[in-house]
């Protein structure tokens, strides 16, 4: 008996071998677009040539594989894997909307196959089961996230269009303009902007790094009140920085009672985020009193007794989602509303 990440028991079969759809052509059973069918006794070379081949019978059928458990030996080394069809498992689903339940792909397909290495190094598969409980699509097995991905050109275009500016969905139809068609895509718009994205933060190489310490540098010799502080990784990126000018620390000490900071930031083109603190001065206008990328570690040893609150613009947000099916959701918001906006005291609206 097995355990797969989820703890879940998963027991092997001497007897779970099942073939259909395949045409016999001498000792070779092949699939319908003639891809070799896994069979118990195969063997690869190592783990990477027998996933590679299951990935292929897997595209020709039409259906996504993942590896689904491993067993390691003492020295740490697996011994033992299972792939299985990507709909394996079965997901709980604990939405408590009835009306909208949440859609899953897990419907406990039991496609799988099973092997083990000997002695000699070799990859054997020992159990197969071919048998979905599901419909195959080959058409649509190069969007299976398995399958997807960017080639080196197209990586290349996306990198250099958006050095220019060009927005990612403009970029994103002329790749599929050159294929020839959606129907010719290994990969979804999404793809591309995850991609961008890590492009980005790596964008951010010493040379940006180095100009902006270089301006602090500049900013702290004109006003010696400046200050900052950068962090950077083992390859000279930039992680974060922190700065306050004179002026602004000069208002902390004036107007430090009460310090905001706002956590739903913007993404610049380095899609870093940018963190303001933010006081209130004598005329109850906001001030900025300095600005962080990164200040959760900060507040607890700046801010150890700070009382932290929720935002009070997302529990307003979050009203309609959570009682889109009650009945009475319209006496609910606005009583909410009074509550929040009209209190005057706390035992007001404790009570209320």
């Amino acid at each position: 008996m097995m355990r797969d990440r989820n703890d879940v028991p998963m027991v092997q079969s001497e007897n779970e071998i099942f073939v259909d759809s395949s045409n016999i052509v001498g000792n070779e059973s092949l699939g319908g677009d003639g891809e070799l069918l896994p069979e118990v006794g195969m063997t690869f070379a190592s783990e990477t040539e027998l996933f590679d081949f299951y990935k292929r019978y897997a595209y020709a059928v039409g259906f996504p594989v993942r590896r689904r458990n491993s067993k390691k030996d003492d020295d740490g080394v697996v011994r033992y894997v299972t792939f299985t069809c990507g709909s394996e498992g079965r997901r709980s689903n604990n939405s408590t909307t009835v009306l909208k339940p949440q859609p899953t792909s897990q419907i406990d397909c039991k496609t799988r196959i099973s092997a083990s290495v000997d002695v000699l190094g070799k990859w054997r598969i020992n159990t197969v089961n071919l048998k979905h409980n599901h419909k195959t699509s080959p058409s649509k097995s190069r969007l299976y996230r398995c399958n997807r991905e960017l080639s080196a050109i197209v990586k290349r275009k996306l990198e250099v269009n958006d050095v220019a500016g060009i927005p990612l969905h403009k970029s994103f139809n002329s790749t599929v303009v050159e294929a020839g068609g959606y129907e010719n895509m290994t990969y979804v718009e999404r793809d591309c902007r995850n991609y961008i994205k890590r492009v980005r933060i790596l964008r951010l190489g010493k040379g940006d790094a180095a100009a902006l310490q270089s301006y602090f540098s500049k900013m702290q010799s004109q006003c010696s009140g400046f200050y900052f502080s950068m962090n950077l990784d083992d390859e000279g990126r930039l992680k974060n920085v922190f700065w306050a000018d004179n002026r602004s620390r000069q208002a902390y000490k004036e107007f430090g009672d009460v310090v905001t900071f706002d956590t739903t930031y913007l993404m610049n083109k380095y899609n870093m985020s940018f963190t303001p603190f933010v006081g209130v001065n004598h005329h109850g206008q906001s001030t900025l009193l300095s600005c962080d990328k990164a200040m959760q570690n900060a507040i607890a040893i700046v801010f150890p007794n700070a009382k932290h609150r929720w935002c009070l613009w997302h529990i307003i947000k979050k009203l309609p989602e959570k009682f889109r099916y009650h009945n009475d959701k319209s006496s609910i918001f606005s009583c909410m509303h009074d509550l929040v906006y009209d209190s005057q005291r706390e035992d007001e609206f404790e009570n209320g």
